[in-house]
Order: structure tokens, then C-alpha cells, then sequence
């Protein structure tokens, strides 16, 4: 990748992006130095322009941003750069520098749900249907994902909209649980999807 520091001399911005969620985190500059670094230690280090100096994210306070992917734009003079946050990104505690920490979308809610799926399995709760399901092991949930599956394709034929997207999601609910009883999350599932489309 042949990056062109000329243009912004000798600064490119880098746009950070969450690699589970999709948000975008924080807008940062980084010059010729700081890429390598970044590239060659897998952390976000950027050129601070204030500090005049290199500054790794998360050196002060421990909350790293660590790199999945890099990719630069169609002129080689920006970069987008995918990362796993290691707690809030933004100085202020908020989960981006856009003060988003309340915010939610929809790649937050299946990220939240998978982890509370997860929760239910390794510290099963009593009363909750999840526990429970994991409880009665892999065939039985399998045998649910089926039952919803074809509650599903049932729902399909007819025309009764809430009725579908019901029966749409608990398909999507149950296929979260089979994931994590066969110790996949979504995302495993979107990496071969995304294979494919290459």
C-alpha cells in the first residue's frame, strides 16, 4: 500500500472504525512514521499535531485500538482503519469522539445480544429460556432453529407482515444461540460471506 503523504504535507487523516460494530470511532492524522508504527505493531499510533510527536491511542490511559484491517481511499491520501476498541475511545468516556456512548444501532444490539447469549451459557440464570435451552444441549437447539425455520417459510406464504418479522426473529434468536453452543458468533459467519463476494 503506497500512501501519498505529499498532498496533506506529510499528514494523512485516518478515520477509525469499530471491526465488530461498524462505528466510526475517531478521525486522527498520521504521518509517515506513525502508518509503520501502526502497521508494524497492530495498535493506532497517530502524529499528534498538537504534541508535535507520535501518540499511540490508549498509551496513557490503556484503552488501545487495535488494528484488524487498513485500507486507503481511491487517491491514497486518507486511510480507513478497522479496529477492535480496548474500552471508550473518546477522551471525554463517550464511545466515540462524537459522543455516541448512548447511541445504539442495529450491528450494537446483535453485538450486545450475542454477548448476553454467551452470559447465559457460561453463567446459566434459572429462569431464563436461553440457560435453559443450552441446558437441554446441541440436538435440542437445533431442533429449534429448525422448528423456527420453517415457522418462518410458512409465515413467507401468507401476507401478514408483523407475522413474518416475528417469526424472522426468533429464527435469528435461535440461529445466535446455535452459533454460541457451536462456539461461532455472527461475525464468523459474516467473514464467509465476505470471502465469497471476493
Amino acid at each position: 500500500m503506497k500512501i501519498d503523504f505529499v498532498k496533506g504535507s506529510g499528514l494523512v487523516p485516518a478515520i477509525i472504525q469499530d471491526a465488530a460494530t461498524g462505528k466510526v470511532l475517531m478521525l486522527g492524522f498520521m504521518n509517515e512514521e506513525a502508518f509503520q508504527k501502526t502497521q508494524s505493531e497492530k495498535r493506532v499510533t497517530f502524529f499528534s499535531r498538537t504534541k508535535k510527536r507520535l501518540w499511540t491511542k490508549g498509551e496513557e490511559s490503556g484503552n488501545f485500538l487495535h488494528v484488524v484491517s487498513i485500507d486507503s481511499d481511491c487517491d491514497n491520501d486518507s486511510l480507513l482503519i478497522k479496529a477492535n476498541p480496548v474500552g471508550p475511545v473518546c477522551h471525554t468516556g463517550a464511545d466515540t469522539c462524537w459522543n455516541e456512548k448512548n447511541e445504539k444501532v442495529n450491528h450494537d444490539f446483535l453485538t450486545e445480544l450475542e454477548q448476553t447469549i454467551e452470559a447465559r451459557k457460561n453463567s446459566p440464570e434459572e429462569n431464563s429460556y436461553t440457560s435453559t435451552l443450552f441446558s437441554k444441549g446441541i440436538n435440542k437447539i437445533a431442533q429449534k432453529v429448525g422448528e423456527e425455520a420453517t415457522e418462518l417459510v410458512i409465515e413467507a406464504k401468507d401476507n401478514d407482515a408483523d407475522l413474518f418479522l416475528n417469526e424472522g426473529a426468533d429464527l435469528l434468536f435461535h440461529y445466535l444461540i446455535l452459533l454460541q453452543a457451536k462456539g461461532f458468533k455472527l461475525q464468523d459467519v459474516i467473514a464467509k460471506l465476505e470471502a465469497r463476494k471476493k
